[in-house]
């Protein structure tokens, strides 16, 4: 017997991700519940508005949560940082066995040999790094001297930054990890003192990450690709396979998603936000054109320095350029970008959401007229 494909408008595949993302009407019920359901919250420090992974969170919970309740989780250690990426501690469990395996692992492409022989160059140096941890950690980066045999070479911004690029692998190696933070200074540890005991097998938890992810994002194609700190993620036959109406290719959709009901609501997302973070996928189902513009010469700016998405419904519908501009003491808006003409009932929500960001933020809001006169 064939296995069932399933057919999916468009809006279906839109409800589906904006519902696995926890951004329709039914607010969940806390802090840990998101990032325990989104897997992780990428650790970004641009302001212009607020840190990523606040934004995110105020964009789930609304203005009942903040900033200072992601301090605490971080403090208690009840989340962690792996990779510039905020998880729940007990999720350490499924990347334990990855790490273990990082120095004899085989079948490596050429540029994670490369990386595997510059720390095996610098042994020197690591081994200097963990017996300091041993007996003063948690210390921050600049606690370390720099006795790098080999130094890193980048064209980036890393290169010679050889105390940061080792901490980086020795993450990787579980040998040190992200104890807390002073400030936005990362704070470093024995990864003994950090992560919990238990080790699930490599392969049990590639299985478990992958399913959660699928779960995180609602429907995605079998490949997601790889990023520094990320593993290839292959989905495999994990969920369900669906057809997307106007879209080419087969996806994987989580099952308990399909034929739920659906209430959506206006929400503002962070640029790194991750409904929008695959451009593909974005293009894909919700049709909209996005790109993070704070790296391009202001002229060439179409949406601003920091546009947060504009969620109505499950329709990408605009961009919000704003700037919490605390020097003048207000969040300014700039401009509000219509992808499609707003109607009068989205133009009030937008502008509720807006109006709620500010007090958020706790700034006075600066709206153009004609946003105002609404």
């Amino acid at each position: 017997m064939g296995v069932t494909v399933h057919q999916l408008s468009r809006q279906e595949a839109r409800r589906i991700a904006v519902r696995a993302q926890l951004l329709d009407r039914r607010r969940p019920s806390g802090l840990l519940e998101v990032v325990r359901h989104l897997t992780f919250l990428q650790i970004d420090w641009t302001a212009a508005v607020a840190p990523s992974a606040d934004l995110v969170l105020w964009s789930r919970l609304g203005s009942t949560y903040r900033p200072a309740e992601l301090e605490r989780a971080l403090e208690k250690r009840e989340l962690v940082d792996l990779h510039a990426r905020i998880r729940p501690r007990e999720d350490l469990a499924l990347y334990t066995a990855e790490m273990a395996a990082w120095e004899t692992r085989t079948g490596l492409k050429d540029w994670e040999v490369s990386q595997r022989g510059w720390v095996r160059a610098n042994d020197a140096c690591r081994r200097d790094i963990l017996a300091r941890l041993d007996v003063d950690g948690p210390l921050p980066a600049s606690a370390f001297p720099d006795t790098c045999a080999v130094k890193w070479g980048s064209s980036g911004w890393n290169d010679d930054r050889n105390v940061g690029m080792l901490l980086g692998f020795m993450v990787r190696r579980g040998e040190v990890a992200v104890a807390g933070f002073d400030g936005r200074e990362r704070l470093w540890d024995l990864a003994s003192r950090v992560y919990p005991g238990k080790v699930v097998p490599e392969a049990e938890a590639v299985r478990i990450r992958d399913e959660r992810l699928l779960r995180s994002l609602g429907i995605a194609r079998v490949k997601q690709p790889e990023t520094p700190v990320e593993r290839a993620s292959d989905l495999g036959e994990l969920g369900e396979p669906a057809r997307v109406e106007g879209v080419r290719g087969v996806w994987r959709v989580d099952p308990a998603q399909l034929g739920q009901p659906f209430a959506g609501r206006a929400a503002l997302l962070s640029p790194l936000d991750r409904l929008v973070f695959d451009r593909k996928r974005l293009l894909e189902i919700f049709e909209f054109d996005y790109a993070v513009e704070m790296y391009k010469p202001a002229a060439k700016r179409r949406w601003g320095y920091y546009a947060l998405p504009i969620l109505y419904g499950d329709r990408l519908v605009g961009k919000l350029d704003a700037t919490a501009d605390r020097k003048a003491g207000m969040l300014r808006v700039d401009a509000v970008h219509e992808d499609v003409p707003f109607t009068k009932a989205m133009t009030a929500a937008v502008t509720a959401e807006i109006r709620d960001l500010a007090r958020w933020l706790g700034l006075p809001l600066d709206l153009p007229a004609e946003l105002a006169r609404r």
